[in-house]
């Protein structure tokens, strides 16, 4: 019988910037096993102004006064270790249930950075309400958004020689993805690089376009059910994920295009373990009826995912 567990996130549940195996574990769990999580979002630079309705939580002010800031931006709850889970292993992450954790959001441009760095000369950030009932972001100037949350941050740890991997680049191990489609029923599938896994979840986005052009989307505190599978030497080196409609391969480089041919290869790769189709029809196949997008511009490693439709693969 599979168990469900709570993760809330605060102090002696939340690390701050850095991904590293050497992060010990906060909760032990069982393949199959479902975890209601929350998380938090933003450091003291991203904070509303005294006297602004926008409130912090107890959680939030607790975590950025006792937990020591890492070298990235992103607070993160977990490790989470999987039981049984070895290196060569894969996590399977089923994203059940999201919702808000706070009625607000934030969104910064910050100069020298961004997809545009040198155009915008000023720190700016805004604080936008959200409407969880009415299922809305309200920006300053009064336009109302659809929410689409989802947690811009999934990863494990990586693999031990290579240390503490600062928050912000995704790599191998996931990480700071800012794939807006993980969100209600989307399954990512994560390599495992040491023993449990040690996954690990943050960076909430209420809404985010394709791009996340200006560093940052719509960031909040989510809170979210995540069920856990193992799977046993699958052997897969890189993330990959799954919606109900779609395959989705993605690829992570400082250089754009380098990004986008691995995500290629990657779905050239896929669509023949599923569909059969020699390499020269999945690429054709891709050409024809998938879409390469470009997932973000902004985190160093600029991210870049392939999406296919399960049922041109005789999928669903």
């Amino acid at each position: 019988m599979s168990k469900n567990h709570v993760l809330r996130g605060d102090v002696g549940t939340v690390h701050r910037g850095v991904f590293d195996a050497a992060i010990k574990p906060v909760l032990r769990i069982e393949s199959g096993d479902t975890v209601e999580v929350t998380t938090l979002s933003g450091n003291d630079e991203n904070l509303p102004p005294a006297g602004s309705p926008f409130a912090m939580t107890p959680e939030h002010q607790r975590v950025l006064t006792q937990v020591p800031r890492g070298i990235g931006a992103h607070l993160m709850t977990g490790p989470i270790d999987v039981a049984g889970a070895e290196p060569g292993d894969e996590l399977v992450v089923e994203v059940l249930e999201l919702g808000f954790a706070q009625p607000w959001g934030w969104n910064m441009i910050k100069p020298g950075l961004g997809a545009l760095p040198n155009d915008f000369d000023k720190l700016r950030t805004i604080f936008v309400p959200i409407d969880e009932k009415r299922g809305v972001v309200t920006m300053p100037w009064g336009l109302e958004l659809k929410v689409s949350p989802f947690f811009g941050v999934m990863g494990v740890a990586p693999k031990p020689a290579d240390g503490a991997c600062i928050s912000n680049i995704p790599r191998s191990f996931g990480g700071n993805m800012d794939n807006k489609n993980l969100g209600v029923g989307a399954t990512l599938h994560l390599p495992v690089f040491n023993k449990g896994g040690l996954l690990s979840v943050g960076d909430g986005h209420a809404v985010q376009g394709d791009g996340e052009v200006c560093v940052t989307a719509i960031e909040t505190a989510l809170r979210g059910k995540l069920r856990v599978s193992l799977l046993k030497q699958t052997g897969i080196d890189h993330p990959w994920a799954e919606t109900p409609g779609h395959v989705i391969t993605m690829g992570f480089n400082e250089d754009l295009d380098l990004a986008a041919e691995f995500a290629l290869r990657a779905m050239i790769k896929k669509i023949g373990e599923i569909g059969g189709l020699s390499r020269e029809d999945a690429y054709s196949l891709i050409s024809v009826a998938g879409d390469c997008c470009v997932t973000q511009l902004v985190n160093v490693a600029k991210g870049v995912h392939v999406m296919m439709a399960k049922e041109l693969l005789g999928r669903s």
